[in-house]
């Protein structure tokens, strides 16, 4: 049966919004535009488009916190400019920054977007994040309904184990291999091969897999079950570009799995947000977070 032919809801149950963190990394990007992605030696002009905190991390933390009312956010960050604006930035849009120092530069990214929309990144300079070792207070994971992990060791993420619910992107195989959890959903892109992993190698299996293709919506499993698909959702509006889309979906799941949604009802709900980013430039919607009371899905 696919995820879509259960009904569905058009937003998580009502009633107290849960408590949501990121443990993860932030890049401070600038997204330029232009006509094709260069070839090798080419000289091509991009125009820059939109610039602000990026990154997994950062990204699906603003969207949960459009949605939660706030969300705390576990990073690193350099003491530098880059380091200072990215954490101004996010707070701004209702973010709780909690950073580790860290003397090197924060690190920056340049992303490509292309007349059909798609992105081409490069990352500028070391990924900065966050460890157990720092000392950020990591006893306050265990009272967050739900934690989305994009990057840290392996001891950290034995500790995001703490939270109600763990969402791990795919992107982190390896550190959750290396820390012997069970996650709870692990949330990859198909399209990307650092993001493809086989789950059978894990010590124990996530109860929820995700691998998303896109505008063909996605496949998912239960518990080791077999592989079934969901479908896409229709965008509002024309495409505009792709950053961030996959982040976006990966937060919206994961605030949907901490309220208790049904699979299938979280899904629907995080692709519907996810094919919203593509008709907007930039990961975030325009302005900072609403209030909490006028916040709604």
């Amino acid at each position: 049966m696919d995820a879509d032919s259960r009904p569905t809801a058009a937003a998580p149950p009502s009633g107290p919004r849960p408590r949501v963190a990121v443990v993860g990394h932030v890049e401070w990007t600038t997204i330029a535009g232009l006509d094709r992605v260069p070839a090798a030696g080419e000289v091509l002009h991009a125009d820059p488009l939109w610039r602000g905190p990026a990154g997994g991390g950062a990204v699906a933390a603003v969207r949960l916190a459009e949605l939660a009312g706030g969300c705390t956010f576990f990073t690193a960050l350099g003491d530098d400019h880059a380091g200072r604006r990215s954490r101004a930035e996010l707070e701004r849009r209702g973010v709780r920054v909690l950073a580790a120092p860290r003397p090197g530069p924060t690190r920056t990214a340049v992303s490509m977007i292309d007349r059909s929309g798609e992105r081409t990144t490069v990352t500028l300079g070391e990924r900065l994040q966050p460890a157990a070792a720092d000392p950020v207070g990591w006893g306050r994971l265990a009272s967050f309904d739900a934690v989305f992990f994009t990057a840290g060791d392996a001891a950290l993420l034995r500790l995001a184990r703490r939270a109600g619910v763990l969402v791990v992107t795919a992107r982190e195989f390896a550190t959750v291999r290396e820390s012997g959890v069970r996650v709870d959903a692990l949330v990859g892109s198909a399209c990307d091969p650092a993001e493809r992993c086989d789950p059978a190698l894990l010590r124990s299996l996530p109860d929820l897999v995700v691998s998303t293709e896109g505008r063909h919506g996605g496949v998912f499993t239960r518990c080791g079950q077999p592989p079934r698909r969901y479908r896409p959702a229709r965008a509002p509006g024309p495409l505009v570009d792709t950053y961030g889309v996959g982040d976006n979906f990966a937060a919206v799941l994961t605030y949907a799995l901490a309220t208790g949604s049904a699979t299938a009802d979280a899904l629907d709900l995080a692709a519907r947000h996810g094919a919203a980013c593509t008709t907007r430039r930039g990961p975030f919607a325009a302005g900072p977070a609403p209030r909490r009371q006028e916040v709604g899905v």
